[in-house]
């Protein structure tokens, strides 16, 4: 964040100390101090990012932007509003939700996996700008057999069926039961077309059963953060974002 003054009120409001009334009672009650001084007045203007901000004696850090990873169930969309079912922001806190998080871009309803979420709206454009070719890494099952020529196929670009060419892809396969015509692999892409893996699977006479996202970028998906549940990134998981984007 570039250095520039806010209003108090809209400083502390933004991380959720209180609602812009009672922080003014508050400031009125002597409970709000900024650089050593009690402040009554909370129209006062000050740079975030220097001031040192004492709430009831308790230090206050304030933070613009926000980063969280999640584990996204089924049945879930990645929006931050649907009339019909639930969203990714219905699996946060209100807390959380106050900071106005969106998904960084999308997972298909019945899918499952990594996402990103943010306020951050420059990151996430980087992100997701066909300029930096962020890769995306899936873990996915098939009813249909894989083969070794599919492998070269991903890697040459398929044509979908709307006659789109997509980018050379990674695929990789895990496992094939010629019995049951079932097939597991991971594959990385580097764009984001609609359905794209799907659709790409259709290509190959296969239709996807599962499908999981387990790396976005530089990140991988933590195995310790259950379906449905999520974490803020840690500084070096965002150090890595930002490198991603600076290539």
């Amino acid at each position: 964040m570039a250095s520039k003054t806010l209003r108090l009120d809209k400083i502390l409001s933004h991380m959720n100390i209180a609602s812009r009334s009672d922080i003014k009672k508050m400031a009125r009650q002597g409970c709000i101090q900024v650089n050593g001084e009690t402040i009554i007045d909370t129209s006062r203007h000050f740079d975030p990012e220097t001031a040192v901000i004492l709430v009831n004696q308790q230090p206050v850090r304030y933070q613009q932007y926000w980063y969280w990873m999640m584990n996204k169930p089924q049945n879930v969309v990645s929006a931050t509003y649907d009339g019909r079912d639930r969203t990714v922001l219905d699996l946060m806190s209100r807390e959380e939700v106050l900071f106005e998080p969106f998904p960084v871009g999308r997972l298909d309803k019945d899918t499952e996996g990594l996402l990103l979420l943010t306020n951050d709206g420059e990151l996430a454009h980087f992100l997701l700008s066909p300029r930096f070719h962020v890769p995306k890494t899936y873990f996915l099952t098939v009813q249909g057999v894989l083969k070794a020529e599919d492998i070269e196929a991903c890697h040459e670009g398929l044509i979908l069926e709307d006659g789109a060419k997509t980018l050379p892809s990674v695929l990789n396969i895990l496992s094939t039961n010629i019995s049951e015509n079932q097939s597991s692999a991971e594959i990385t892409i580097h764009e984001g077309k609609y359905h794209q893996v799907k659709r790409m699977m259709e290509v190959l006479n296969c239709e996807v059963t599962y499908l999981k996202r387990i790396r976005f970028g530089p990140l991988t998906l933590d195995e310790n953060i259950q379906l449905g549940d999520y974490r803020l990134l840690t500084e070096a998981e965002l150090e890595l974002l930002r490198k991603a984007v600076q290539k």
